[in-house]
């Protein structure tokens, strides 16, 4: 078998492509995997768990991102590699934890894919009728679509990217601002209906809306220059997730109170702008879905292919693994699991939306053991150790809130363990060229 390339040897200097992405595209990418479909649905959800008081649980987040962000931002940066996570884990810890924890999030891709896309289903079987068979060809569709998107390449997806991201934005303003003057304080009290530990219930919900910046991480080799530029992306994403979360959050608990529905977005639009605005919300949908998905998918493939470069996977994986090349192997691999899971979604008839909760667990295990690699691997005494130091202690809680969904991460490890136990099958840890 041949030996593996560890993470630097697959990226040099001289190897970046000239064309990669530059600071706009990259906080784009960021952004679509952040600002992804929990927004259309999870502001109701929360306030249904926790009434007002779930404003604290978004806040708690967005604050929880700015470390969790830079931290991960700082290590694209200094070790930009396809690997993303895993080739932290693999730096700071060895081949296998690397291994393990680079298949419970490659894997959980595709498992989550048919949740993220049928949001955007449920919007679009409202609008056109069709109920559930509706959603499930949408779902399947916009699987296809991404899948598309990503098969030529990531300076094809990274500009439909800055267009989904653009269109969002703007959307996302429109709603809060047409809303806000119909608020009404007093549905802000009782602030805690349901009492204060419904706080954490709200927040294990709205993880799924703040994962997303460990998967571009794996996109950080295809940055012109990942030192300078991977921070600027990520700052601001921060800065525009925050408005825009914090934004329809307030408006969804305060415009709507009790009579929040299952799609706070086009109650919000129609308090604006009446009844007809309310099928503009199956474009907010289309595009959210598309915008995370793209991300993941792109991250995704990416990670797929430097687990097979890294004999974390098969070598077949490992095709397209260098910065420039398209890595359709394992692109391919996630749109077909997405598939089977959309495929085992109709069989048995469970809403698609299920599968979110299997995930939560898989990205929430990703960040903790991410942000350990980073206290690392970081200069010790730095903003950023620091800020690794609190994302992981958060990253700890917030494990604990989802730690009934990890039983698909054990069967991972399981397997990912008996996969590292193969004579000469991981990487060596802490290999580094210079």
């Amino acid at each position: 078998m041949t030996a593996p390339l560890v993470p630097d040897q697959a990226l040099l200097p001289d190897d970046r492509p000239a064309s990669g992405l530059g600071v706009t595209q990259g906080a784009a990418l960021t952004l679509g995997a952040v600002l992804g479909t929990g927004v259309i649905s999870l502001p109701a959800l929360a306030a249904h768990a926790a009434g007002p008081a779930s404003l604290v649980a978004w806040l708690a987040l967005v604050l929880l991102s700015i470390p969790l962000a830079t931290t991960f931002a700082a290590l694209g940066a200094r070790y930009p590699d396809g690997g993303g996570v895993s080739t932290y884990v693999r730096r700071a810890f060895g081949g296998r934890p690397a291994t393990v924890i680079g298949w419970c999030f490659y894997f959980a891709i595709p498992l989550g894919a048919p949740a993220a896309a049928g949001f955007a289903g449920a919007y679009v079987a409202d609008s056109l009728g069709g109920g559930r068979g509706t959603q499930l060809l949408t779902t399947a569709a916009l699987i296809v679509v991404v899948t598309t998107m990503n098969w030529y390449g990531i300076r094809v997806s990274g500009r439909v990217q800055l267009v989904i991201a653009a269109a969002l934005a703007t959307l996302l303003f429109v709603a809060t601002v047409v809303s806000l003057p119909h608020a009404d304080l007093g549905n802000l009290t009782p602030f805690a209906p349901h009492g204060w530990m419904a706080v954490g219930s709200a927040a294990a919900l709205l993880i799924w809306a703040f994962a997303g910046w460990e998967v571009v991480t794996s996109l950080s080799a295809d940055y012109r220059d990942p030192a300078r530029d991977i921070t600027r992306a990520t700052w601001i994403a921060i800065a525009v997730m925050g408005v825009m979360y914090l934004g329809v959050a307030f408006a969804t608990v305060a415009v709507l109170g009790d009579g929040t529905g299952k799609a706070p977005l086009s109650d919000l639009l129609v308090v604006g702008f009446g009844e007809p605005a309310r099928a503009v919300t199956t474009v907010v949908a289309v595009l959210l879905s598309l915008g995370a998905m793209n991300a993941f998918f792109a991250g995704g493939a990416r990670l797929g292919a430097a687990l097979g470069r890294d004999a974390s996977l098969p070598r077949w994986f490992a095709h397209g693994s260098v910065a420039g090349e398209v890595p359709r192997r394992s692109l391919a691999v996630i749109t077909g699991g997405a598939l089977a899971t959309l495929l085992v979604i109709t069989l048995t008839g469970i809403p698609v939306e299920r599968t979110m909760l299997l995930v939560t667990g898989a990205f929430t295990l990703v960040y903790v053991v991410g942000t350990a690699a980073a206290i690392r691997l970081l200069p010790r005494g730095t903003w950023v150790w620091r800020g690794a130091v609190v994302a992981f202690a958060s990253t700890l809680v917030l494990l604990g809130l989802t730690g009934r969904y990890l039983l698909p991460q054990l069967v991972l490890a399981v397997g990912a363990i008996a996969w590292t136990m193969r004579p000469r099958a991981v990487a060596p840890a802490g290999a580094d060229p210079a």
